[in-house]
């Protein structure tokens, strides 16, 4: 897509935004990069660019609010995910007639390839990962992009006709795609979530809704039968229908029973693995499998090839993941459960009497499922964060009274230290995001490892 000499506005300093800065830098375009806060210095965005090798004397830099006089000769708008679609200047940017896109939409359109995309409320980065190493063993030319970590518009221009694209998708990106088409597309599960931007269950779902708009019958979308949001999808949909499922047993579709994974097709029933073969636990992971495998089949990778990347997955980084066994007691890190369905998971998952370490950012979550989920597995609820007050009220209306608030991860990691006994376990699943005491939850579940090693054996 030809960019050259068009008068482009790329929203956001993050990566997102440097990517998306990156990108069409290369297209020779006329880039204003902007940042809707007025405390951010030039001279930060600049050391940002230059870490990007990107030349920032061909970029203008703009901080605080945007000037009509720069407004009126914008061609486009770039929009990173973080920044809500209703936020003052981009209903300015819609008044005036200018195209929003967002970060996604724009390297969707400079790339080429095969697109496989996963949203979800949970289990989006476990999916997505698991399903790029698995084309990673089959095409030569592969990429996982996305909310995972590396911005699609980072590597859009490196991909080629026999390219397959792997991306993690947000709601947040989503609001902002419009030409976007994954060949393959999944929704794992959809629950209540970012409510502080969707406001409503129901815009959170057309948000979901949208990676499917613009498939057609000769795509694939994966769903899970086993939500109800997502099996009601399936009547919208144009592209074919792909279900799995933990709970039923499907005349089409994938499933899991008496510890196997099978494919039903055609009144014919296929084992593909047992799970005890897994090195990931969890219903929620045989979940994530399933989806991964179905995706897989539907880019054409052979069954063999996907069984020994799955059986050799071993899970990511913040999700579950074990840390250490210091004095006797087991630590875990599940940064990633920033919502309460994604914490109930991790809940469930635990097999011995837990501290649990959950609070930060106010999304405005309902608590209640999540505590009454404890079900005697939870010693103990230390608090941290602005959500600290809010838990603690809802746990006790729950009747669970096991609570304490503390400053901070430094504290609570004392505190549960001091407390848990040998044979017991520390869990950090905050149910919440990191935002306010931390950049992501990648920092908070790094700080949480570093705190734990440092514990005396």
């Amino acid at each position: 897509m030809d960019f050259s000499n068009r008068k482009i506005l790329v929203a956001g300093t993050g990566v997102s935004g440097m990517g998306a800065v990156g990108l069409l830098s290369s297209k020779s375009a006329d880039i204003f990069l902007y940042d809707s806060r007025s405390e951010v210095l030039e001279v930060s965005i600049a050391e940002s660019l230059n870490e990007c090798h990107i030349e920032k004397e061909k970029i203008t830099i703009i901080t605080g609010e945007l000037p009509e006089s720069v407004m009126k000769t914008l061609d486009m708008a770039v929009l990173s995910p973080g920044i809500a679609t209703d936020a003052d200047f981009v209903i300015r940017l819609r008044k005036s007639g200018i195209e929003i896109i967002g970060e996604m939409e724009l390297a969707y359109r400079c790339g080429q390839g095969r697109l496989a995309a996963i949203t979800g409320t949970n289990g989006k980065t476990t999916t997505t990962t698991l399903l790029g190493e698995i084309v990673s063993r089959h095409y030569s030319s592969s990429y996982v992009v996305g909310n995972i970590g590396v911005p699609y518009s980072q590597i859009a221009l490196e991909t080629t006709s026999a390219s397959v694209i792997v991306a993690e998708v947000s709601s947040f990106q989503l609001e902002t795609i419009s030409t976007f088409h994954p060949k393959v597309a999944a929704i794992l599960n959809i629950t209540p979530d970012h409510l502080d931007r969707h406001y409503t269950v129901a815009a959170y779902v057309e948000a979901k809704k949208r990676i499917m708009m613009n498939q057609t019958k000769e795509d694939y979308l994966i769903l899970n039968y086993d939500d109800g949001r997502t099996r009601d999808i399936a009547k919208e949909a144009k592209a074919e229908v792909i279900f799995f499922s933990t709970q039923s047993e499907l005349e089409s579709g994938y499933y899991y029973k008496d510890n196997e994974i099978i494919y039903a097709h055609d009144s014919v029933k296929t084992h593909f693995c047992y799970i005890d073969e897994l090195q990931i636990l969890g219903l929620h992971n045989i979940e994530n499998v399933m989806a991964a495998l179905a995706m897989a089949v539907c880019l054409g990778i052979p069954p063999y090839t996907i069984y020994k990347a799955v059986k050799a997955f071993t899970g990511v980084e913040h999700r579950m993941e074990y840390v250490a066994v210091k004095r006797g007691v087991k630590y875990y890190n599940d940064s990633k459960g920033t919502n309460p369905d994604a914490a109930i998971k991790a809940v469930n998952a635990m097999r011995s009497p837990t501290f649990l370490i959950a609070g930060g950012f106010d999304k405005h979550a309902d608590y209640g499922e999540w505590i009454r989920s404890f079900d005697n597995k939870v010693k103990c609820l230390v608090l941290i964060g602005d959500t600290a007050p809010t838990i603690a009220a809802c746990a006790k209306v729950n009747g669970f009274a096991h609570t304490i608030i503390v400053r901070d991860l430094y504290e609570a990691i004392s505190f549960c230290a001091k407390n848990a006994k040998e044979g017991e376990a520390v869990l950090l699943s905050p149910a919440c995001a990191s935002w306010g005491m931390f950049k992501n939850y990648e920092e908070r579940g790094r700080l949480f490892k570093e705190l734990v090693f440092d514990l005396e054996d």
